[in-house]
């Protein structure tokens, strides 16, 4: 939750960002016939519409096709390995996204 705020966002010059508050605690959730990671409904609700990007270990296929069908807005959902963290690769692909949504300027 907060964790990243306080660890993380100093170490790479962020500022203090909004923290979502998780009210599942399972670790996936049955939802038409699909399995979702206990994140997934938590965030779509709390993105509100609003473009978002969810960077996880979890991420699944079943979690994509939820979040298209129950998301009106633009979200990327990126799978990174859990065994090498973030990579040059995964901020690649981070940054394409945001280009194609926002803009390169």
């Amino acid at each position: 939750m907060a964790d990243a705020n306080e660890v993380i966002s100093p170490l790479i010059g962020l500022p203090e960002l909004p923290v979502v508050v998780w009210q599942e605690s399972s670790d996936q959730d049955m939802d038409e016939g699909q399995w979702l990671h206990w994140k997934t409904r938590d965030l779509v609700g709390w993105a509100a519409g609003r473009s978002f990007v969810w960077v996880d270990d979890e991420i699944t296929d079943s979690d994509r096709a939820w979040v298209s069908a129950h998301h009106r807005g633009r979200a990327l959902l990126h799978r990174v390995d859990p065994r090498r963290g973030l990579t040059d690769a995964d901020f690649v692909a981070l940054a394409e996204w945001l280009s194609a949504a926002y803009g390169s300027g």
